[in-house]
């Protein structure tokens, strides 16, 4: 075994990738500096002393930026700081150095002159270029630094787009691929394709390529640009804001550079005359109307409204038309094969304009495999990890009928109606791929090898136990996986033979009723016999779903509405019951946490012996929202935690976090924000990539067994009685004089005070766990009962948003 450890990264470039992909390196505890050019002494901050200000107006504004490039905004401080001309020394001590400056060929090889003598010998040199030839990049490098050079192509915001593509030169080491894939994949959780060295390589190629299409068509169909984002956003599992507010966030600008890139380059694609930038976007590029930077592009806001531009005349008019309600039940289809048939020979313009679309990206993307993806799977990881679309382009195409999909383009192309009359290769027509599809058991279509090709085989893909399936794949299916124990419609029990049984939530949001705190009781007891630990793991981790959103309100409705809310009691202690039994289970239970983690869902994830979270962690005791307190433990867990935390020091200080937290509902915007807010302790493990998450929690589990795991000790708890609760409600007094908050949010938040300072006892006293609980549970039953609260489930339920009243 060999070891690539990246000790320290630097950026070249503070721009808006380079400052970002420096924060996520930050955020994986990468040490990393940041370059850029020495400040002018008019561009310095404190006259001319300051030669970084550029850098540290950067770092500033990544405080700023929303969605959050830093897990903890307070880890801005640990980026370092650097310019050109004082700091190039620093980089002989970076394993791994990343140029993100702009677009321009020439201005890249002048910084290369500039830093390649001071690249260390071992490090790896790479451009963050989004289409640029990376063998032309290469070109004045001396042979050395040129096997150690690639491309490595982060997709913004780079936190959360899973997609780097990789790019190699001719002279790239093999050894120097592999290094880099393996820290981008574990270190940094991002989702690697290996991309060839052809213009904006896969995801823009194809993606932009999309767009273009999508813009021609849309113009041929006469269809407002609102009317198009409704039909290829959602709709189309892809992202929400479709296609021209797609455009607008990612700026017009750079949408124009990457069109500019494929005129430049690609004279002899048979699809070339789509590669110029349309009418529509010159001219709003020329206007400075750039999209969502500039306050406008193909929609701007007005006032409270947002109007789209109408193609027709250059001016905008109010937006918010939708798909016609024929396409919309078409699209609503659940067998591919009938959506297409429907689709192809629907009479409505708008269904006509999605055939279009999707006939236009299947001919594209079978023309041009060969060129630019080693396979078929790889350009569907790209468009799903770089695109956000739910299914790729092939993995379509295969589920509507490949034969069948295959002739209708090819009928299009001869009938003139495609953008080009470049037919379909002929390997479409032939042999296995017109048996099976590109995606088969053995692997997926590789056009220049002719042959199916198997998923790498690089030893960091033994850390995800279910990797990222594609359709048609061998991909094992993590709901039926391995020996079950135990299942019914709540939960699953299973094991795959490694010592350690998983328990996965099948309910919707993986809320928890009856039917998970049965299966977790009935976990424990399995694993107490057998096992060296449970795991609490959903399934749909890796694919964003949540760990539990809380308490299963809706089953609960029919007992509280024949028995009001004495008869929720039973259900309250049985939660918190089975919340404690895993607090002070003999074997470890580790919680897999990913997504939202909500209410109940917080309160599960507080009482395991260990916490191992994705980054991308929502947590949070949400329970005043639906007019409540948390009654699962979450509150007790702050008042322990408090105790524990002040180490004979005044608790009340320790306090404030736990019960701010749960008064104003806050909600950790990632994992490291959870450890800030306490939810998570230091000691808990944060993983980058969602695929590693149910390894990480079982090693944790079995390294915490065989370590000789008992359960904790039951300890009295010391809280701050009346003294504190009279403290807190003073201030809370002052916030609803004040206009702050509500009178029942008052209320709320004086029942929360009540609750983790003890109540109505001396300062100092000494309460057990289950005195708190019964205070959690005794005010959660007396709340149910105030109209107030039931107005606000009844309007979460409804609506889905919280009540103010």
């Amino acid at each position: 075994m060999s070891n690539f450890i990246v000790k320290k990264v630097a950026v070249l470039g503070a721009g808006v990738m380079g400052a970002q992909i420096a924060a996520h390196c930050v955020n994986a505890k990468v040490p990393v500096v940041l370059f850029d050019l020495p400040a002018k002494p008019e561009q310095s901050s404190g006259g001319n002393a300051n030669k970084n200000s550029i850098v540290l107006k950067a770092i500033e504004g990544l405080k700023k930026l929303s969605p959050a490039p830093l897990g903890n905004k307070d880890d801005a401080a640990l980026i370092e700081v650097a310019n050109y001309e004082d700091n190039l020394d620093l980089l002989a001590g970076c394993d791994l150095i990343i140029e993100a400056i702009a677009e321009r060929m020439d201005w890249k090889h002048d910084l290369y002159k500039k830093v390649a003598p001071h690249i260390g010998a071992n490090a790896i040199f790479a451009s963050n270029t989004s289409g640029l030839s990376i063998n032309k990049l290469a070109e004045g490098f001396d042979d050395e630094l040129k096997a150690r050079f690639c491309g490595v192509h982060f997709f913004n915001p780079p936190r959360y787009m899973h997609l780097v593509e990789l790019i190699p030169t001719a002279a790239t080491r093999p050894e120097i691929l592999d290094q880099l894939e393996t820290f981008l994949t574990s270190t940094l959780g991002k989702g690697v394709v290996r991309a060839k060295d052809t213009p904006n390589f896969i995801a823009n190629r194809v993606g932009i390529f999309g767009m273009l299409a999508t813009i021609h068509e849309a113009e041929k169909f006469g269809l407002s640009v609102d009317v198009v984002d409704d039909l290829t956003g959602a709709k189309l599992g892809r992202a929400k804001s479709g296609t021209f507010r797609t455009a607008d966030v990612v700026g017009l600008d750079t949408m124009g550079h990457v069109i500019k890139t494929m005129q430049d380059t690609l004279q002899d694609d048979p699809f070339f005359s789509l590669y110029k930038t349309p009418d529509v976007l010159a001219r709003l590029i020329e206007k400075g109307a750039l999209g969502q930077k500039t306050g406008g592009g193909f929609y701007k806001k007005v006032g409270k409204e947002i109007q789209r531009l109408d193609f027709a005349t250059g001016e905008y008019v109010p937006s918010g038309a939708k798909a016609a309600d024929i396409v919309a039940r078409i699209l609503k289809e659940k067998d591919p094969v009938k959506k297409f048939k429907a689709m192809r020979e629907s009479t409505n313009p708008q269904a006509q304009f999605l055939w279009a679309i999707f006939r236009d990206a299947f001919h594209y993307i079978a023309f041009h495999l060969d060129t630019i993806a080693d396979n078929a799977r790889d350009v569907d990881f790209a468009m799903r990890w770089g695109f956000g679309w739910s299914v790729g382009p092939f993995e379509t195409w295969q589920a509507a009928g490949w034969t069948q999909i295959a002739q209708w383009v090819k009928e299009d192309i001869d009938a003139g109606k495609a953008l080009t009359n470049a037919p379909l290769p002929a390997w479409v027509f032939e042999g296995q791929v017109a048996e099976k599809g590109v995606h088969t058991a053995e692997g997926s279509f590789s056009a220049s090898k002719n042959a199916y090709v198997p998923v790498s085989d690089l030893p960091v893909y033994q850390r995800q136990q279910f990797r990222a399936p594609v359709l048609g794949s061998s991909t094992i299916d993590p709901k039926t996986f391995g020996t079950t124990v135990f299942e019914d419609d709540s939960v699953r029990l299973w094991h795959s033979d490694d010592e350690v049984l998983v328990i996965s939530l099948k309910t919707k949001m993986h809320v928890i009723g009856e039917g998970v705190v049965k299966g977790l009781q009935r976990g424990m007891e399995e694993a107490e016999k057998g096992y060296k630990g449970l795991v609490i793991w959903n399934t749909d981790a890796a694919e964003g779903g949540a760990f539990s959103a809380g308490a299963d309100l809706q089953s609960a409705l029919p007992a509280f509405m024949m028995g009001g809310a004495k008869a929720m009691e039973p259900m309250v202690r049985q939660l918190q019951d089975v919340f404690m039994q895993m607090k002070y289970s003999n074997i470890p239970v580790v919680a897999a946490v990913a997504g939202l983690a909500l209410g109940g869902g917080c309160e599960m994830a507080l009482h395991a012996s260990k916490r191992v979270a994705s980054i991308e962690s929502y947590i949070g005791l949400v329970e005043v929202g639906v007019g409540l307190v948390p009654a699962g433990g979450g509150l007790k867990e702050a008042a322990v935690r408090a105790f524990t935390e002040a180490k004979g020091n005044d608790i009340l200080q320790f306090l404030k976090t736990g019960f701010t937290n749960a008064a104003t509902a806050q909600v950790s915007k990632s994992a490291l924000e959870a450890k800030a807010m306490g939810y998570l302790k230091e000691d808990d493990i944060i993983v980058f990539n969602p695929y590693e998450l149910l390894h990480v929690a079982k090693t944790t589990a079995r390294a915490m067994f065989d370590a000789g795991y008992r359960a904790p000790a039951k300890r009295p708890v010391t809280v701050t009685g009346r003294y504190g609760w009279a403290t807190i409600r003073g201030q809370l007094v002052n916030m609803r004089d004040g206009g702050f908050i509500s009178a029942y949010d008052y209320h709320l938040g004086d029942t929360i005070a009540e609750i983790v300072t003890g109540g109505d006892i001396d300062q100092g006293s000494v309460v057990s766990e289950q005195w708190l609980l019964d205070m959690e549970r005794k005010a959660f039953i007396a709340l149910l009962s105030n109209p107030k609260t039931q107005e606000r489930i009844m309007g979460m339920m409804q609506n889905g948003k919280p009540v103010r009243n």
